[in-house]
Parts: structure tokens; C-alpha cells; sequence
């Protein structure tokens, strides 16, 4: 739906470029029915080219570190990652619903404005996955020339963090038919490579090695899946919508749901199941990872190989940092910064850069410092996720779109359960998380003691229970408290398109 010139945030700021690639001009307007197109199906292409990155692989190590044998790992990162991303599907059929951006659907259940805390933390988790993921993307190019005597030392390292960054950036400002189009390159390349470098290491795998590693107590099982969690489908919920609102109104929202989970879950299921052979079959390899998790992998490959090994490693990271620019960008805006899209891209993506330099050239130890941001930022988004997902299951109706953008319609301005919920949840949360590696965070873990878990240094203090906690209580107190305020909503008359133009802003 098109705005008004008195409307200038979220309507279109014209297109730049000619041909087919053009800038997107929607910011957090609502996509018109005349401009929905394609098929639930088609999300897969974005979803897997996000989540095919040889980073998975790095998953077996990192779960095998929580101390729990190969078929528990396994059970975990099962567990996690296609529950993790069921959420995400399930977020989705907002899109589909409302036409909108994530972070604005989410102000139904949150207020126009009560909205700008979720996305505030949305825009960090974002941000922060899109700058882990360019650091990475860095390091590993930094291992490839090294191990090919091209030097892997500064100067590499700057000029692969241009490169990436670009890529990034080009694809985050563009917006959503150029990221479509990338996705699909990256997804084909980084697929067939990597089923090359699996076929290619598969003779480091010794079975032996794998099937004797101790099984771990159940708070050890606990902790692997929450990470599994929060390392995939937690960390995309908050930008669930942003593709499905693409879709038409009559989409199935069944194929909605499945297609994001099954995109989002196949490459993640696979490379996890070959990472946790690959370093469960050396101690060496497996302590490698933690420090990178990405350049360690080239260490058990053929010299020939180091170039299109460095190829798939770059594009799959690109491709999941690219729907975090696009989508930290929308979070932005949703926060309240009064620009247009790619003006909040571009942000960011200087953003990006800062942290990839302080993360490549200065932070130490990856592994310690990942989790604990992880984990960190995995317990607000998980309860605004409880929320969200009550919200969604107690509408029989789709959104009334002008009424996203004005504090006194429907949806009000800044309604205080919501926002307590969130809060609340995430205080208890973090009482129930710890991470010693990451010093910042010592902190957390301030609930362990008092409710007779064994304090910051007990059996229970990695299992990461807050981010569990956070994301039942979000969704039970919603469910219970918001069901009437909700059908309420509902009963009101729609207040259509000519009410108030669907872009406009508060």
C-alpha cells in the first residue's frame, strides 16, 4: 500500500540502480497485495542458503563440549535445532498474516511503542550474529592463505574483511530480490562443496574414537540443547516474518511452518551429526575449533582443496550475515530510528565491521565469548519469542495493518503486561545461566544458589536453564493473561486501508 508524502519513514525513498537490480523500497510498510508473489516452497532457498554454512560443522565440537557422549550430542542438536526452528515457522505465519515486518507484527502484542524494547534487543542479537559470522568469514580466508604459504597474517585478514564486508553490505542495502536471488547461488555452491568436503574428510572419522566418549549427566544433555537452541532457530525468530510477508494472503500456512522449518533444519541436522564424528575423532582437531572454528577445519584437508574450501566457508557465512543485516536493519527502524531501510543497513553494517575488527584483532578466545552472547541475548529473545508465539496462536484473524502504526488503535501504545512478562522472564532467565569463559558476564547464575541448584560451580550451573524458563513463562503468561484482551481486539470493526495509510508511523 502506497503512503503519503507526509509519511516519508516507512514508504518508499525511490529505487536506485537499473535493469533487474533495483534497492527495495520498503522499510516497515505493509507489502501490498499487488506486490505478494511466489510460493510457501520458496522459502526454502532462503532459510537453507542461511543455515548451510560449514560453521555447523563446528557445532559437533562445541556440543561435545559440554561433556555428553556422541548419541546424546546428537539427541540435543536434533532436539534443538528442529524445535528451534519449528518456533521460527511458526513466527512466520505472522508475515503471512500481516504483510509486515517481524518486529512490527510484533507490536500487536506489545504496543506501537511498548514494541521498541523487543526490538532493541532483536537489533542486538541481529547485529551480533552478522558480526560473529563476517569475523569468522575473516579468520577462515586468514587460515587458507596461510596453509597455502600466501600469508594469513594483517594484511590478509583486511582484505577479506572488504571483501566479506561488501558482500554483506551490498546484499543487506539491495534488500529482499537480491538477497532472494544470493540466497539461491549460495545454497547450490555451498551445498555441492560441501558435500565434496565431507566425502573428503570422511577418512579422518574413526569410529572407535567417537563411541568411547563418556556420556554426561543430564544437566550436561540440558545445557547442549539450549546451546543448540540459541546457536540456530533462537537466533532467527525475530526475523521470521521477513520473508513470509512476501507471500499471498492464501498462502497455506502449513507450507509456511514446514517449508522454514525443513530450509532452516536440513543443512544444520547434517553438518551436525558429520561434526560430531569428525571431532569426536581427535582431541587435537576438537580443542582447534574453540579458538577457530572455522580456519581449524581446513587442517584435515587436501592442499587442492584450501581454495573452493575457502569459497563454501565465505558464501555460507555471507549468507546467513546477509538476512541478519537486511533484518537487524528492519529492527532498527522498528526501535525508532527515523530513516530509510538501507540508510539502517548501512548502519549497521558499519557496526559490523568495528566488532569484526575488536573480534579478529583483539578478542582472544572465540568459543567462551560466542556462548556466553549467545546465551545472553538468548533469554530476552526467548521470552519475547513465548510471547510472540502465544499472540499468534490466540488470533483467529489476520492483523489490521493501519492499526500496527497508531498507538491509540487497537493494538494501544505501551500496554504493561507484555512488557513486564518479557522482563520478569528475563531476569529470572539470567539468574539461571552462567559462562565463566566471557569475564563480563560473571554476574548471571545469581538464582542458582538460592533455589538449591548448587550455586555458579553446582551440577546444574551450564545447563542454561534461564533460556528454557524464559520462553515458557513468556508463552504461558501470555496465553493466560492477554486471551480476552486479545478477542477484544478482535471484535473490534477493521479499520481497512482508508483509516489511516498502512505506512504510516507513530
Amino acid at each position: 500500500m502506497a503512503g503519503t508524502q507526509d509519511e516519508p519513514i516507512d514508504q518508499p525513498y525511490g529505487r536506485a540502480g537499473g535493469g533487474g537490480l533495483k534497492v527495495e523500497v520498503h522499510g516497515l510498510d505493509v507489502i501490498g497485495d499487488a506486490e505478494r508473489k511466489g510460493r510457501p516452497r520458496q522459502l526454502f532457498w532462503p532459510w537453507f542458503g542461511a543455515n548451510v554454512s560449514i560453521l555447523g560443522l563446528s557445532y559437533g565440537s562445541f556440543a561435545l563440549g559440554f561433556g555428553v557422549s556422541f548419541w546424546q550430542a546428537v539427541a540435543a542438536g536434533l532436539a534443538g535445532i528442529l524445535f528451534s526452528f519449528l518456533l521460527c515457522g511458526f513466527v512466520a505465519l505472522a508475515g503471512k498474516r500481516g504483510s509486515a515486518p517481524t518486529m512490527v507484527l510484533s507490536r500487536a502484542a506489545f504496543g506501537v511503542r511498548g514494541n521498541r524494547l523487543p526490538s532493541a534487543i532483536s537489533w542486538l542479537l541481529t547485529v551480533g550474529w552478522e558480526t560473529v559470522l563476517t569475523a569468522l568469514a575473516t579468520l577462515a580466508t586468514a587460515t587458507v592463505f596461510d596453509r597455502l604459504g600466501w600469508g594469513g597474517g594483517t594484511p590478509t585478514k583486511l582484505a577479506a574483511l572488504v571483501v566479506v564486508t561488501l558482500l554483506i553490505i551490498a546484499g543487506g542495502v539491495m534488500g529482499f530480490d537480491v538477497i532472494m536471488r544470493m540466497q539461491t547461488v549460495i545454497t547450490v555452491v555451498t551445498g555441492a562443496l560441501t558435500v565434496v568436503y565431507i566425502f573428503l574428510v570422511a577418512g579422518h572419522i574413526h569410529w572407535d574414537a567417537v563411541a568411547a566418549i563418556p556420556a554426561g549427566p543430564p544437566q550436561a544433555f540440558i545445557g547442549a540443547l539450549v546451546f543448540m537452541m540459541t546457536g540456530f532457530g533462537l537466533g532467527w525468530v525475530n526475523a521470521a516474518a521477513d520473508y513470509s510477508r512476501y507471500l499471498p494472503r492464501r498462502s497455506s500456512g502449513a507450507g509456511v511452518v514446514g517449508w522454514t522449518t525443513f530450509g532452516a533444519s536440513l543443512a544444520p541436522v547434517v553438518l551436525l551429526i558429520f561434526g560430531l564424528l569428525l571431532a569426536g575423532s581427535s582431541k587435537g582437531l576438537n580443542e582447534a575449533i574453540a579458538a577457530d572454528p572455522i580456519g581449524a577445519l581446513t587442517t584435515v584437508l587436501p592442499t587442492w582443496f584450501l581454495i573452493p574450501f575457502a569459497a563454501v566457508a565465505v558464501l555460507g557465512l555471507v549468507g546467513g550475515a546477509v538476512l541478519d543485516i537486511y533484518s537487524s536493519g528492519l529492527a532498527l527502524l522498528a526501535a525508532g530510528l527515523r530513516a530509510p531501510r538501507y540508510v539502517a543497513a548501512l548502519i549497521d553494517g558499519l557496526l559490523m565491521i568495528a566488532g569484526t575488527v575488536y573480534i579478529v584483532f583483539f578478542g582472544g578466545t572465540f568459543l567462551g565469548q560466542f556462548i556466553g552472547f549467545l546465551t545472553t541475548l538468548g533469554v530476552p529473545i526467548a521470552a519475547w519469542c513465548g510471547v510472540m508465539l502465544a499472540d499468534v496462536a490466540l488470533r483467529r484473524r489476520d492483523y489490521d495493518e493501519a492499526d500496527l502504526y497508531r498507538p491509540a488503535g487497537r493494538y494501544g501504545d505501551v500496554p504493561l503486561t507484555p512488557v513486564a512478562v518479557v522482563v520478569v522472564a528475563t531476569a529470572i532467565g539470567w539468574g539461571l545461566v552462567t559462562n565463566t569463559s566471557a569475564s563480563w558476564l560473571g554476574w548471571q547464575g545469581y538464582l542458582l544458589g538460592p533455589l538449591g541448584l548448587g550455586g555458579t560451580s553446582g551440577s546444574w550451573a551450564f545447563a542454561n536453564l534461564g533460556v528454557l524458563v524464559a520462553l515458557v513463562l513468556g508463552f504461558a503468561a501470555t496465553l493466560l493473561a492477554r486471551r480476552v484482551h486479545v478477542r477484544a481486539q478482535e471484535d473490534l470493526p477493521s479499520t481497512g486501508p482508508d483509516a489511516e495509510p498502512a505506512g504510516a508511523r507513530p
